[in-house]
């Protein structure tokens, strides 16, 4: 027999609580690994080990028209990758991805380095900075931008709010969501008529409408793709890099190991994800009943799969809430696990791997001012991190 279903009148999406998730995650956690929130009428997954199975198991937990938790958007994202199981979403992710090989990015590589060194130098010679608006914005946006191909300087200019509001909108019909369904959609709008000419030869989004006229994917895929490198993959790697810049300078000791160890960077990363989710949750749907450690979660159910919960469940990491870049956390769940891992995770990784080692080779050491957390109904992330007192290397 089943046992009784673990409730809570608990909102996800309240300000409060999107200025710090933890203390919830850790609540619904150790009240079990799987709690039905009433307010919303969804049932979260709060622990390691059943996280990481159910995205596994795509074809039980579904990320058609589950994604987000309003119906507005999960319309508004079907047929992408991010939206759909296989075999669309194989298809999909392999036009997603061919242009995202460790081969690829490698010409990226230098030009990141680069602009980084150039970054840090500037700002070490001012002797404080923001670390969201003059670091963590300023790379991923050229970065990006230019892979895609992106040659009008109006969607220069906007792309990160787009971006933003295109994480606002996942969450439920709450005031943020209705405030930024207008912004998501100049980016929605956008991609939807952007065509081939105009971009950049060469780039990656030229490339995606190669695919689509080799029939490798359906015709109308590329805007979709498209959509899904600006609204997935700029605020994700904007709130890693300033994140670890935020958890190195609370943590000073932490940073002179890295600079000592440069080769503990990756460590640096992974611990970085897993001591700060890039995501409040997200959806799935059940596809048939499921039980869960004695919870039957009836098919059709809306799933919040709760990463921050699970990347801080003491079941798996000792002392989860410490940062400590020697426990390199290679298995964390911020990007994800199973077919709907992060696709672009190697193009994330090797920017904020271009910020640390500038950050290392020009930074001696650092102070932070008072944080300013984003309040965003799918992204966990910082608004401004002043770091003054900078000393150069």
């Amino acid at each position: 027999m089943a046992q009784a279903v673990a409730e809570s009148d608990i909102d996800l999406w309240s300000d409060e609580n999107l200025s710090n998730p933890y203390p919830t995650y850790a609540k619904l956690r150790e009240q079990a690994a799987v709690v039905r929130l009433t307010q919303s009428d969804v049932w979260c997954l709060t622990r390691y080990d059943v996280i990481k199975e159910a995205l596994n198991d795509w074809e039980t937990f579904s990320s058609v028209k589950a994604i987000g938790f309003n119906d507005g958007v999960n319309d508004a994202l079907q047929g992408t990758t991010l939206a759909s199981d296989p075999p669309m979403h194989t298809q999909l992710r392999t036009a997603l991805t061919e242009n995202l090989t460790p081969k690829a990015l490698r010409s990226l590589k230098d030009t990141a380095s680069e602009l980084a060194d150039r970054i840090f130098r500037e700002l070490v010679a001012k002797g404080s900075f923001d670390a969201v608006e003059d670091v963590a914005c300023v790379l991923p946006l050229n970065i990006v931008v230019d892979l895609i191909g992106v040659r009008d300087q109006y969607v220069r200019e906007n792309i990160l709010n787009w971006g933003a509001a295109a994480f606002n909108v996942l969450g439920p019909m709450n005031a943020r969501t209705g405030m930024n369904f207008p912004v998501a959609g100049e980016l929605y709008g956008w991609c939807s008529q952007i065509t081939q000419d105009k971009l950049e030869p060469g780039s990656i989004g030229h490339a995606i409408f190669e695919a689509a006229k080799r029939g490798e994917i359906p015709e109308d895929a590329p805007p979709h793709i498209i959509h899904q490198y600006v609204a997935a993959g700029l605020d994700t790697t904007v709130a890693t890099i300033a994140n670890a810049i935020q958890m190195l300078g609370e943590n000073p000791d932490q940073y002179a190991m890295l600079r000592d160890n440069p080769d503990m960077i990756v460590a640096t990363i992974n611990e970085t994800l897993r001591v700060n989710s890039l995501m409040v949750a997200q959806g799935r749907r059940t596809t048939k009943d499921v039980e869960i450690d004695g919870t039957v979660i009836p098919a059709g159910s809306h799933v919040a799969i709760l990463f921050g919960a699970g990347n801080r469940d003491p079941r798996h990491y000792d002392d989860p809430d410490t940062f400590t870049i020697e426990r390199n956390p290679f298995d964390h769940l911020s990007f994800g696990y199973g077919v709907h891992t992060c696709a672009g995770q190697g193009l994330a990784r090797m920017q904020i791997t271009a910020v640390l080692e500038a950050l290392i080779r020009n930074v001696k050491s650092f102070e932070l001012g008072t944080p300013v957390r984003k309040i965003n109904n799918s992204s966990l992330a910082l608004d401004r991190l002043p770091v003054i007192n900078v000393v150069g290397a």
